[in-house]
């Protein structure tokens, strides 16, 4: 039997290369591997550390997957928790591959002894050790290799002072290796006082772990590590790698913890020959609720710290709509929300959101965003609509502007936000979040005052505003790419365990204090929030699976990027074709020469010929990195070879399949002139393509729409204001990289009416392979299937951005 409590590290480069070839497979892989190694907290890696892994694409020998292995050995992630793992993804490979592998990994089977010797005696220290054939040993002292010390028995004889200290013999097979345990070979003499007796020193030995464990806020927490010894061991508990200096203790009490106490806890054993270290365990403290009674029960009874009765809240789902409006037709374009629409995205995933980040949006395509917004909202589930760009406000209503807004725009041109949380309430959510990075100046054109229906009393409603009722907002003027004034302050408090309101208020205060935005913005917070909910809430599957799988299936369609592939040439030159989404309406393709033959020389392969309706700035076309290409988020690999880059633009207005040509021009050795051949490529409708955002549809029935208004299918009108309009165009602070965009109108598993556009009117070219196995894979495994769907391409989101001169910019 293999030993499966071995760390990762243990297993060989050739291993670890072998399983991460398996684990490179965008349908069952390692971001699936990723999403069940959140079991344990130590091994939950954030949104930036996975787009690190993504970013390995870039590179011809790079591997997102080997480089996850190398985060998991970095911290010793036993190789019986990886099997569990990739069971739970089925990754059936991988499974089988590991278990032979460990089976044939080398182990100590008979560890070395630490022992007391006398001078002049004979001393032999054994290390036996089972696993392939061929093992070899090597015993060293310190870290210095001992003469002759080549086999199983390490010999001294005669034993001389000199020779005290510190074994350890090194057991290999090739490239694979382990280490025995630590033994001390220690002098003893009678006038020392010390009675040599090698059956006294027992070496140490943990036989009770400390275990991980989520407590509340005023309760104790007790963690507990058992050892077996002699000579006694001491004991020394860390808290976050930090020394707890009254810890000295087998048990580690505390009395009453805050959310200071969190983290990560682990114990040092020690005595005089030798010490070992206990598992790493995570203890999660979050804040508590409790009633008037429970507190005055323990005022009364004179308790010190009194336990308090938290109730956790629960999503069943967390879903977010991310617009940013930055290039406006009629009024001034806007810098910041391409940057803080991927900041917040970015964010929002950490906390386990659904993100869709779509910029510079259309009337039509505004609206059809939020109608598949509203397709994934149902009971107990979080939404979150955030806008950064142009917008005004009227009678206390609120209005986000297209970027096809005419000059002298009216509520009719517009989206009315107090309609969209109408709309939410329909579908009964638990939390429902406006943050608008918008003015809210008045907009004197229009006159005209919406009469929204009456609100639901739900207690759930959240609206943060990055300024003041009448007052503008601001964006920082850079010479490069950066956030908004309002993200620049909200991203350092999102991520906080605090109530939703709690948490801007925060952002409130730290606005406050700023020198810049001190008299000239201020965020304003509207909250009729009951409870204690936060962002950070847990995602606690509903009791409906059929509802849950007909929301994952429909907000997992529209993730799918083309995958990566290759393609071969009559000369013998190879190329690959790779994709990212930047945001969930861009993508950037990249084509790159794999092979080569050696007669061939100056080869490009550049894109040409694109299809009908596909936005690409033709002067930016097959450039030699992101940013030539116009993309300012995406960072290229510079060890990597000479790729070639070409960025794809508002893909919701995509209505055919999107196909290209790859032009490969190339010169033979023997030749002077250029020889030229053509492929051509079709890869489907990538991403947000799928929704058809930019045409105008009814939505499903009652089953999946609720009772959606059919005036958000367009004003009756064309007509517009012919006064100028005073301007008041929003500043843009959102972020969002892109990878998260919802599907076309999907008809749930329950839908029973033939008739709904959603499902028999879609024909039947829409459903591609990959909508089938989106399918398949909602269907079996509802309550995953968010977590196990992921684009077939690389997200390249996460990218530093760039600070340059700032000056203080209003609209």
């Amino acid at each position: 039997m293999g030993d499966w409590s071995l760390g990762l590290g243990t297993l060989g480069e050739e291993a670890l290369r072998k399983l991460a070839a398996m684990l490179d497979n965008p349908k069952c892989g390692w971001r699936q591997l990723a999403a069940a190694l959140t079991e344990k907290p130590q091994f939950r890696y954030s949104e930036k550390q996975l787009i690190g892994c993504s970013l390995q694409v870039l590179s011809s020998t790079g591997s997102p997957s080997r480089s996850l292995l190398a985060m998991l050995a970095d911290h010793a992630c036993p190789l019986g928790f990886l099997l569990h793992c990739l069971k739970k993804i089925e990754h059936h490979s991988a499974v089988q591959y590991l278990s032979v592998t460990v089976m044939e990994q080398i182990r100590i089977t008979v560890q070395p002894e630490s022992q007391f010797v006398q001078e002049g005696k004979s001393v032999i220290l054994k290390c036996r050790a089972a696993g392939p054939t061929g093992l070899t040993y090597q015993w060293f002292k310190g870290k210095a290799e001992v003469p002759g010390g080549s086999g199983p028995e390490l010999v001294l004889c005669p034993f001389a002072a000199a020779l005290q200290g510190h074994y350890i013999c090194r057991v290999s097979q090739a490239e694979h290796f382990v280490f025995s345990q630590w033994a001390r070979v220690s002098s003893c003499s009678a006038s020392m006082g010390i009675i040599c007796n090698f059956s006294s020193v027992r070496d140490l030995c943990i036989i009770g772990q400390p275990q991980s464990v989520a407590a509340s806020e005023g309760e104790s927490l007790h963690l507990e590590c058992t050892v077996e010894g002699n000579p006694a061991p001491e004991y020394q508990w860390y808290h976050n790698k930090d020394p707890l200096p009254q810890a000295v203790d087998s048990h580690l009490k505390i009395p009453c913890v805050t959310t200071a106490d969190r983290g990560q806890y682990s114990c040092r054993v020690y005595n005089r020959y030798q010490e070992v270290w206990s598992d790493e365990v995570y203890v999660s403290v979050g804040p508590c609720s409790f009633s008037e009674s429970c507190w005055a029960e323990n005022v009364q009874g004179s308790s010190a710290c009194p336990v308090r009765q938290r109730r956790h809240f629960y999503a069943t789902d967390k879903v977010a709509l991310l617009i940013g409006n930055m290039n406006y037709q009629h009024h001034r374009q806007l810098k910041a929300p391409m940057a803080d629409v991927h900041e917040l995205t970015n964010l929002l995933r950490q906390l386990d959101f659904k993100v869709v980040s779509l910029l510079d949006l259309s009337w039509q395509e505004m609206h059809s965003a939020v109608t598949e917004f509203l397709l994934l909202l149902d009971r107990g589930v979080y939404g979150l609509l955030y806008f950064a760009g142009h917008g005004y406000e009227n009678y206390g209503n609120s209005f986000m502007v297209p970027i096809d807004a005419p000059a002298s725009y009216t509520s009719e041109h517009c989206l009315w936000v107090q309609d969209v949380l109408q709309r939410m309430q329909e579908r009964q959510t638990g939390l429902n979040v406006f943050l608008l990075d918008m003015c809210r100046k008045r907009n004197l054109n229009d006159d005209v005052i919406p009469q929204p229906g009456p609100l639901k009393v739900t207690a759930n409603i959240v609206f943060g505003y990055a300024t003041c009722v009448d007052a503008e907002a601001y964006e920082m003027n850079k010479d490069d790419l950066s956030n908004g004034i309002f993200m620049s302050f909200l991203k350092r408090r999102l991520l906080e365990d605090e109530k939703v309101t709690v948490m801007l208020d925060k952002v409130a205060e730290d606005m406050g204090r700023c020198d810049i935005t001190r008299g000239r913005q201020a965020l304003e917070l509207r909250s009729n929030l009951s409870e204690r909910r936060a962002l950070t809430d847990r995602v606690q599957a509903s009791s409906c699976p059929a509802a849950t799988s007909a929301r994952n299936l429909q907000w997992a369609i529209a993730h799918v990027l083309p995958e990566s592939r290759c393609l071969q040439f009559d000369c013998g030159v190879r190329v690959q074709l790779g994709f990212a989404a930047e945001f969930s309406n861009i993508m950037v393709v990249y084509s790159r020469i794999l092979r080569r033959p050696s007669h061939v020389v100056a080869c490009t392969a550049q894109l040409s010929d694109f299809s009908e309706g596909v936005d690409v700035d033709l002067k930016l076309t097959n450039r030699e990195s992101p940013r030539d290409a116009g993309s300012w988020l995406l960072a290229a690999d510079n060890s990597a070879e000479l790729s070639l880059y070409t960025r794809f633009t508002a893909l919701q207005k995509v209505k055919k399949e999107l196909s290209f040509t790859v032009c490969l021009q190339y010169q033979y050795d023997s030749m002077d002139e250029q020889v030229q051949e053509r492929l051509t490529v079709s890869v489907g409708k990538p991403l947000v393509a799928k929704l058809n955002l930019s045409e105008a549809c009814l939505p499903c029935h009652a089953s999946t729409a609720s009772s959606f208004d059919s005036q958000i299918f367009g004003p009756a009108g064309s007509g517009c204001s012919p006064e100028p309009l005073h301007c008041c165009p929003p500043s843009a602070y959102s972020q969002g990289p892109a990878s998260a965009c919802w599907a076309p109108h999907v008809k749930p598993v329950n839908c029973a009416d033939a008739a709904c556009p959603g499902s028999a009117n879609m024909p039947e070219e829409t459903f591609s392979p990959e909508f089938e196995l989106l399918q398949t894979q909602a269907l079996q495994a509802p309550s995953a299937a968010c977590k196990s769907v992921q684009p077939s391409g690389s997200h390249l989101e996460d990218l530093p951005i760039q600070s340059g001169k700032q000056n203080f910019h209003s609209f």
